[in-house]
């Protein structure tokens, strides 16, 4: 018989632990004494391993086990389309058998098969899938996934095999994600393409983004970073999880304005945690220098992630979400991470930078010269990003935007 008020919780074919709600919807935690007796790993920075409950009451596992459901209209679409109660427990209960990282999350009378399956995509299916902007609960339950990714933008999960989309039924892991135009923001998957090119083109590590279209409809195709093949063609899960949840801060505080982390913050935790904390702070710096210079006023801490490695390691993730949001006039333009207390990007001095590395307990030339260097090849390779963007993916004249904040942004940290 189900239990209403209890989950397990999954990493592949191994017992993490157990989830429960008390009367108040609130959600506990405990390890398993077997995931403790043979070494696994930690979920959380806020959830060391131990046999020790994480109470409901002290809201630590509530906190990062809701990060990994979705937010906003597309939270609502989903309670919506499964006709189930607004709540965590509810919704992981529903969606948490594919999340970020390697969790899965199933009722206390399932297990989790050792035997993946998929769903080939036709194409009339992908035309859909795309129409539709990701959403697949309305497929019967036999074939519906049970998806959860975080975040407030339309996206699908699906496997990529030899060219062709697959759609992972029940708890099958993903190796991509789709991420689709939408209604009002139709410029979103080739900003997103081309922002992150821009990133790499600065020296940052990203993911592996690629525009696709169907007719005149765009979307993004972005390769998971939190996936492996394995030699015998299996995908395998590792663990990651974002700074919101690394921090203990739920998803409705991801913006320093609105009481979350603030840079420093982030910083001095990667400095805690990375196995190779001289390249990921370096590349941590630079990703916020490049949000100011490239306009993406976005860049909160639920996107900044911690991976956790099959070595051991735990190291920054490559930049996701990288979009110049300055380019779309409906978007606030404050940043989601002050340089200095200054959250205006048009306004940003030598001043503040130099606050920001009081902050961060860093030599202020040292950044003044981070910031100096961003801004010179993004002006060097910006003409060229744009080039070989268009000759992939063909004229996009909406692209004069970007450029127009990165030149005007770039100009203006030099002159500091």
């Amino acid at each position: 018989m189900t239990d209403p008020d209890a989950l397990n919780v999954w990493n592949n074919q191994l017992l993490v632990g157990h989830l429960w709600r008390n009367a108040t919807g609130a959600i506990g935690f405990r390890y398993d004494p077997q995931w403790i007796a043979q070494g696994g790993f930690a979920v959380s920075y806020t959830l060391p391993l131990g046999g020790d409950d994480f109470t409901p009451e002290e809201s630590v596992a509530h906190r990062f086990f809701a990060n990994l459901l979705p937010e906003g209209g597309v939270r609502e679409q989903i309670v919506r389309d499964l006709k189930i109660s607004n709540s965590d427990f509810n919704l992981l209960r529903a969606i948490g058998g594919e999340c970020a990282g390697a969790l899965s999350i199933l009722s206390v009378e399932q297990e989790p098969s050792p035997q993946y399956g998929y769903h080939p995509i036709t194409d009339q299916e992908l035309a859909n899938l795309v129409a539709r902007r990701g959403q697949v609960y309305t497929w019967s339950t036999k074939e519906r996934p049970r998806l959860s990714l975080a975040g407030a933008q339309d996206k699908c999960p699906i496997l990529v095999r030899d060219g062709a989309y697959l759609l992972p039924r029940q708890e099958s892991p993903s190796s991509h994600i789709l991420k689709f135009e939408l209604a009002d923001y139709r410029h979103l998957p080739a900003y997103e393409t081309f922002t992150t090119q821009l990133a790499k083109s600065a020296g940052l590590p990203v993911i592996d983004i690629q525009l696709q279209s169907i007719g005149q409809t765009h979307y993004a195709l972005i390769e998971r970073y939190d996936r492996l093949w394995t030699d015998d063609g299996d995908v395998q899960r590792l663990h990651q999880e974002d700074f919101c949840q690394a921090l203990g801060y739920g998803h409705e505080r991801k913006y320093q304005e609105d009481g979350g982390p603030s840079f420093a913050q982030c910083y001095r935790l990667v400095q805690d945690v990375s196995s190779d904390p001289a390249n990921d702070l370096q590349y941590l710096l630079r990703w916020q220098i490049f949000n100011v210079l490239a306009g993406n006023s976005d860049g909160h801490a639920k996107n900044l992630s911690l991976l956790y490695l099959a070595n051991g390691e735990i190291r920054l993730t490559p930049f996701y979400d990288l979009v110049c949001t300055r380019a779309i006039e409906r978007i606030d333009y404050h940043l989601a991470f002050a340089v200095g207390d200054e959250r205006n990007p048009s306004v940003v001095t030598r001043k503040h930078w130099e606050t920001l590395a009081s902050q961060c307990d860093l030599r202020s030339q040292f950044l003044l010269n981070q910031v100096n260097d961003v801004a010179t090849r993004l002006l060097d390779n910006l003409a060229a990003t744009k080039t070989a963007f268009e000759s992939q993916y063909g004229a996009y004249p909406a692209l004069q935007r970007i450029e127009q904040v990165v030149t005007k942004q770039c100009r203006r940290a030099k002159d500091i």
